[in-house]
């Protein structure tokens, strides 16, 4: 059954908001040190989500001991350490440069699911994972590949990095999960830990005069972020899972890179380069390739 169109406007901007992350957080990360800008940001989230979570569940669910671990560690991976490693790469990397980067995500949790799950890995998904790393090596190397091992991978990628690995945690864990309790339910749990876990770094980083000297410009980027980034996007996103299924949704998150470099080229001046272009097409093949339909097989556990 073909879906609205409205539905499909929907999920194309959802990958243009989750793209102007980029640009907000490399507009956020010089003005604020890293923990203080992921519990601000996460703090306008939280606010939003607990609501949503009130008005559509009438509240958060009561958790039994495994699931209150699980939501602590959803917090940890995809908010906290997410959030810290964000930051921290968006201060050091450009804004298109870390969108490709993040890029691979999906590549990060297919070989999570095929190392803890026992999923099936295809030739076809093999050869995604091949080609999306080749894009991957070009973009950070800007096209010359020896330099991988002369320090064309920094600080600032390793940081990105650190975010893709927390996401494809995250994501693995919440497989566990969202078959016992809701999407938004676990979204809020995971936000109200990982808040709790960035405010702890962010005392320590002492950031009030920081707070207090924050120009409109910031205040407009973590409501960007918390908001716009985080809840609106992650509705429209649980919308097309449930209206046209998680498979011809996810396909389009590989518009986020694409979002992501024209954003920055149009927003903060950065530089398209041919070698930007080149592994940007190659990580987004991988992808596709990765996540090429094929006949579901059962796992293992028998699991769904």
């Amino acid at each position: 059954m073909s879906a609205p169109l409205g539905l499909y406007a929907k999920l194309v901007l959802m990958t243009a908001l989750w793209g102007g992350q980029f640009i907000a957080g490399r507009t956020l990360a010089p003005l604020l040190p890293d923990f203080t800008a992921g519990t601000m940001r996460f703090l306008a989230a939280t606010v939003v989500l607990v609501a949503l979570v009130q008005l559509r569940d009438g509240g958060l669910p009561r958790l039994d001991r495994r699931q209150l671990g699980a939501m602590i560690a959803l917090g940890f991976s995809g908010v906290f350490i997410w959030n810290v490693c964000f930051f921290a790469g968006m201060e050091r990397v450009a804004a298109s440069r870390g969108a490709l980067i993040m890029a691979l995500n999906p590549i990060a949790i297919s070989l999570g699911m095929w190392l803890v799950y026992g999923e099936r890995m295809t030739g076809w998904r093999w050869l995604g994972i091949a080609v999306a790393l080749a894009g991957a090596a070009i973009v950070i190397s800007h096209g010359v590949l020896p330099s991988l091992f002369t320090g064309a991978l920094g600080p600032g990628e390793a940081f990105i990095f650190g975010s893709v690995l927390g996401w494809a945690v995250y994501t693995l864990i919440g497989r566990r999960v969202l078959g016992r309790i809701s999407a938004l339910a676990t979204t809020t749990y995971a936000a109200l830990f990982g808040t709790a876990m960035l405010a702890v770094g962010a005392l320590v980083e002492h950031p009030w005069g920081e707070i207090a000297a924050l120009p409109p410009k910031g205040w407009a980027a973590i409501a960007y972020l918390g908001v716009l980034g985080t809840v609106v996007a992650f509705l429209w996103f649980y919308e097309g899972v449930q209206r046209i299924g998680a498979s011809r949704t996810g396909v389009f998150i590989n518009l986020v890179p694409v979002f992501g470099v024209t954003f920055g080229a149009l927003l903060l001046r950065e530089p398209v380069l041919a070698s930007m272009v080149i592994g940007g097409v190659l990580v987004i093949a991988g992808v596709g390739l990765t996540n090429r339909p094929s006949h579901p097989v059962p796992s293992p556990s028998g699991g769904r």
